[in-house]
C-alpha cells in the first residue's frame, strides 16, 4: 500500500508540474493577445456554453446524484446545481466581461522624474493564477473569463463533489478556444480528487503567481496558512442586517426575506439579524410569520424569544455562517451596540443597515468593518455582476491588493516602464 501511495503521489506531482509548465507557456501567448482577439474568444466560449447546455446538465446531474446520496447539505446542493438559467447566466457573465474595458496596458501614472527619467506605471497581467474552490461549478467559467480577459492563464482545483461538472465546463471552454486558434492550456483543471494534491499545488510558486481560495472557512484557512504562493483571501459570509429604530417595517421585511431566503447557500446571504429593541414589537411578529412560511428556523436572544416563538440562541449562533434556512437574532439598545456586535462576529464580508435616520446610517457605514456596507438594501447584491464588473472571481475580505468583488482590475499587477536619454545614475 505504501508503494502504491508513493507511486500515486509521484504521478500526481508529474501531472501538476506539466500543468504548471503548460500554463507558463500559455501566459506568454495571452500577454501578446490583442483585446479584439480576447473578446472574440470570449464570445465563442459564451456561445459554446449555451450550445452544450444539455451535456453540461447531464454531467452536473451525476454530481448531484452523488451529493444527494451522500446526504449533502441542501444549501451545498443548491450551490452545486446547474440549470438552464444558471448556464445562461454563466454565458451572460462572460459576455459582460467582453463589454468591459481591457485593463491590460492601462496607464496608472506618467511623469518626469528630477533625475531625467520618464516613468510610466502601467497595468500588466498577473501571469498564472491558481484558484481552489468548492461546490460551485459556475466558478469554472467565471474564473476563465476574468483571467483570460485580464491576460492570465488559470489552473483550477475544484471540489470533488463537482468534478464531473467542472471537467465538462473546462472541456467546452478548451474546445471553444482551440477552434479560435488559442492554446487550450489558458485554462486547466486539476482532475485528481486526492486532498494531498491541493497541498502540493499550493507549493508551485515557480509556476503560479497568485492563489485564490473560494469556499468554506476550513479551505480558506488551509490555503492562507500553508500556501507558498501569494494568496488573496476570500471570506466566508456571516452577514448581518441591522434594523434600526426608524426603519420602515413594511419595506424592511421583504429585504430581510430576500437576503435570507433567495439563495441560502451563498456567501452574501444574511445569517444574522440585529434589531433595535424599540422596533422589535412592531417588526418581529410579521417578520417571524414571513420567515416561518419560508421554513426558516429563528434562533433569538431572550428579548426575541419573549416576543415570538423561536429557538434560544447560543453564543456560537452569532458567529455561524449557516448556509441553511436558519437565522440568528440579537436585540440592541442603539446603533453603537449594533456596530460593536457586528464587528465582533462578522467575517468582514457584507453588512447592512435599514434605517431612515441619516446620522445612524452614516455612523454604521463608516464604522462597520466589512468589504461591503449597505444602506436600505439586501446583502445579496454583493456580486461582481450586480456591481457592473461582469463575473467576479470571489469576494475578498482582506485589505491588501483587493477588497470586495474581484473583477478584472483586481486580477492584474503593474510594472514601471522607465525611459532615459542615455542616463547613468550620479
Amino acid at each position: 500500500m505504501q508503494i502504491e501511495n508513493r507511486l500515486g503521489w509521484r504521478k500526481g506531482m508529474e501531472e501538476l508540474t506539466l500543468l504548471g509548465e503548460r500554463a507558463v507557456q500559455a501566459k506568454y501567448e495571452l500577454q501578446r493577445m490583442t483585446t479584439e482577439k480576447k473578446n472574440e474568444v470570449l464570445e465563442a466560449v459564451a456561445e459554446a456554453l449555451i450550445q452544450n447546455t444539455e451535456y453540461l446538465l447531464l454531467e452536473n446531474h451525476k454530481d448531484l446524484e452523488r451529493g444527494i446520496a451522500n446526504q449533502m447539505n441542501p444549501g451545498l446542493v443548491d450551490r452545486l446545481r446547474l440549470t438552464k438559467e444558471r448556464i445562461a447566466g454563466m454565458a451572460e457573465g462572460i459576455r459582460q466581461i467582453v463589454k468591459l474595458p481591457d485593463p491590460v496596458g492601462e496607464i496608472l501614472d506618467d511623469y518626469e522624474a528630477e533625475n531625467g527619467l520618464h516613468i510610466v506605471k502601467k497595468r500588466v497581467p498577473m501571469g498564472v493564477i491558481g484558484i481552489i474552490y468548492e461546490s460551485r461549478p459556475n466558478v469554472t467559467a467565471d474564473a476563465f473569463g476574468l483571467c483570460f480577459k485580464s491576460g492570465s492563464a488559470v489552473i483550477l482545483k475544484g471540489g470533488s463533489d463537482a468534478i464531473r461538472s467542472n471537467m465538462a465546463i473546462t472541456k467546452v471552454i478548451q474546445d471553444a478556444v482551440v477552434r479560435r486558434g488559442v492554446d487550450p492550456y489558458v485554462i486547466q483543471l486539476i482532475e485528481s480528487t486526492d486532498r494531498s494534491v491541493v497541498n502540493e499545488f499550493m507549493k508551485m510558486k515557480q509556476y503560479v503567481d497568485l492563489l485564490i481560495p473560494r469556499g468554506g472557512a476550513g479551505l480558506i484557512r488551509n490555503v492562507v496558512e500553508n500556501s507558498l504562493i501569494p494568496v488573496i483571501e476570500t471570506g466566508t459570509g456571516n452577514c448581518h442586517i441591522f434594523v434600526d429604530e426608524s426603519a420602515d417595517v413594511e419595506k424592511a421585511i421583504p429585504i430581510i426575506l430576500n437576503a435570507k431566503t433567495q439563495r441560502i447557500g451563498v456567501c452574501n446571504a444574511c445569517e444574522s439579524l440585529v434589531i433595535h429593541e424599540k422596533i422589535k414589537d412592531r417588526l418581529l411578529p410579521e417578520l417571524a410569520k414571513a420567515l416561518y412560511e419560508k421554513n426558516v428556523e429563528i434562533r433569538g436572544d431572550e428579548a426575541v424569544c419573549s416576543c415570538i416563538s423561536c429557538v434560544p440562541a447560543t453564543e456560537a449562533d452569532y458567529g455561524t455562517e449557516y448556509l441553511d434556512l436558519v437565522i440568528s437574532m440579537k436585540t440592541v439598545a442603539n446603533v453603537d451596540e449594533a456596530i460593536t456586535h457586528i464587528n465582533k462576529y462578522n467575517t468582514r464580508h457584507s453588512e447592512a443597515i435599514l434605517t431612515n435616520n441619516k446620522e445612524n446610517a452614516e455612523k454604521f457605514l463608516n464604522e462597520v468593518d466589512a468589504a461591503c456596507v449597505y444602506l436600505n438594501a439586501s446583502t445579496r447584491f454583493t456580486d461582481g455582476f450586480e456591481f457592473g464588473l461582469g463575473a467576479e472571481i470571489g469576494i475578498s475580505t482582506q485589505k491588501l491588493h483587493a477588497r470586495g468583488p474581484m473583477g478584472l482590475k483586481e486580477l492584474t499587477s503593474y510594472k514601471y516602464v522607465l525611459e532615459g536619454d542615455w542616463l547613468s545614475r550620479k
